[in-house]
C-alpha cells in the first residue's frame, strides 16, 4: 500500500492507495457512520461495511440542493452528531454531494473518501472541494472540508465502464500540463497500458497525480491563488456540461475539450507553441478522448464562462499553458481571442 501525505498542519491527512485496502477504514470511525454510496457501487462491496446507508441516485443531477435536504434528514434519522462520520462511496457526485452533506451538517462532522472512479480517484477525493450544482451553474454552493483520509482502492477500477475510465484521464493529462512533463511523457509512453487497466501502471497514475495535487492543495488550500492552476481546462469544461444539461458529457470529456480551448487560447496569445497543442490533442486521440465540442453554440459558452467560480469582478483568470509543467493565470484574455477558439472547436476545425 503506498501513502500519500496532504500536509496541511492540523487539518493533514493521508491518502491511502493500494489493492484490498477498505478494511483500513474502520479505524478511522469512532462514533456513528453513515455510508453515502449509490446501489451499483454498494452491490460490489456491501459486506465490507456495517453502518448505516443512505443511497442517492445516480448522475450528475444528484448534486442538488434537494438531494442535500434527503440527505440532512436521513443523517438526522441515523442520529449522527459532532463525533459522527460520513463515509462517501463512489464517484465525484457521491463525494461532492456526501462531502457537503458533512462540511455543513452541525456545522461540520468526519469525513471519509473512498473514490471508486478514475477521475475520482486522481481529482474529486483529494483537497477538500465540496459542492452541489445550482440551476444556473456547476459546483457555485459548496465549502471547504478535508477529509479525514482517502482510500484509494484500485480494485475499483476492473469494475468500470471503458467511457469513466477515459474521463478520468481528462484530469490525469491536466497534471502533466499543469505541474509535470515527465509525467506527462509517462502518459505518452504508457497509454496501451493504462487503456489495458494494468493495476501496476495505474497504481502510479494515480499515485503521482495524488502527489500533484496534494502539493498544490497544501501551498493553497482556499485557491488564494496556486490552487487555481488545478483548472486548467475546467473554464469552459463547466459551460460545456451545463449547456448540454450534464447528460452528454462526462466530466472528464469536458476537461479534454476545456484544455484543447485553454492550449489554443495560449497559442494564439503566443504564451506557447502550435507542437505543444498538437502534442496534447495526440494524447488526448490516443485516449480516445473528444477535442472539439462540435453542435454547440459558442456565444452560449462564452456568455456562460462569466458565471464561472473562477470569474472575480466580472473578468475571467484564465489558467493558460506556457509548457507542459508550466501553466500561468491571466486575467488579460481578448474575448476576439475566446469566442475565435470557442467558434472554431463548435465547429470542429482542430480536427486534423
Amino acid at each position: 500500500m503506498e501513502k500519500v501525505l496532504v500536509d496541511l498542519g492540523a487539518a493533514s491527512y493521508e491518502i491511502f492507495i493500494g489493492e484490498n485496502i477498505l478494511g483500513g477504514v474502520k479505524n478511522f470511525v469512532t462514533g456513528k457512520a453513515l455510508l453515502v454510496t449509490q446501489k451499483n457501487i454498494l452491490d460490489l462491496c456491501a459486506e465490507k461495511f456495517s453502518c448505516e446507508v443512505a443511497l442517492i441516485p445516480d448522475g450528475e443531477t444528484s448534486k442538488s440542493l434537494s438531494e442535500a435536504e434527503k440527505l440532512f434528514t436521513r443523517m438526522i434519522e441515523a442520529g449522527l452528531d459532532r463525533k459522527s462520520v460520513v463515509i462517501a462511496l463512489g464517484g465525484g457526485v457521491v463525494g461532492d454531494l456526501a462531502g457537503f452533506a458533512a462540511a455543513t451538517f452541525m456545522r461540520g462532522i468526519n469525513l471519509i473518501q473512498i473514490p471508486t472512479t478514475l477521475l475520482a480517484q486522481v481529482d474529486s477525493s483529494v483537497g477538500g472541494k465540496t459542492a452541489v450544482n445550482h440551476a444556473l451553474g456547476k459546483n457555485l454552493i459548496g465549502a471547504f472540508h478535508q477529509p479525514r483520509a482517502v482510500f484509494i482502492d484500485l480494485k475499483f477500477l476492473e469494475h468500470l465502464p471503458e467511457r469513466e475510465i477515459k474521463s478520468g484521464l481528462g484530469e490525469v493529462v491536466k497534471y502533466g500540463i499543469i505541474s509535470d512533463e515527465k509525467f506527462f511523457g509517462f502518459l505518452e509512453d504508457n497509454a496501451e497500458k493504462i487503456l489495458q487497466r494494468d493495476l501496476k501502471t495505474l497504481a502510479h497514475v494515480v499515485k503521482r497525480s495524488c502527489e500533484i495535487k496534494a502539493a498544490v492543495v497544501a501551498a493553497d488550500e482556499r485557491e488564494a491563488g496556486l490552487r487555481r492552476i488545478l483548472n486548467f481546462g475546467h473554464t469552459l469544461a463547466h459551460a460545456i456540461e451545463e449547456q448540454t444539461a450534464y447528460k452528454k458529457y462526462r466530466h472528464g470529456e469536458a476537461v479534454a475539450v476545456g484544455m484543447m480551448a485553454a492550449a489554443q487560447i495560449s497559442c494564439e496569445l503566443g504564451k506557447t507553441s502550435a507542437e505543444n497543442v498538437r502534442r496534447l490533442e495526440n494524447l488526448l486521440r490516443r485516449f480516445d478522448m473528444q477535442t472539439t465540442c462540435a453542435g454547440l453554440d459558442a456565444d452560449k459558452l462564452y456568455a456562460v464562462t462569466f458565471r464561472d467560480k473562477k470569474t472575480v469582478g466580472g473578468v475571467v483568470n484564465w489558467v493558460l499553458m506556457k509548457n507542459f509543467g508550466d501553466v500561468e493565470i491571466c486575467r488579460e484574455v481578448p474575448a476576439s481571442v475566446v469566442k475565435k477558439v470557442f467558434g472554431a472547436l463548435c465547429q470542429q476545425k482542430f480536427r486534423r
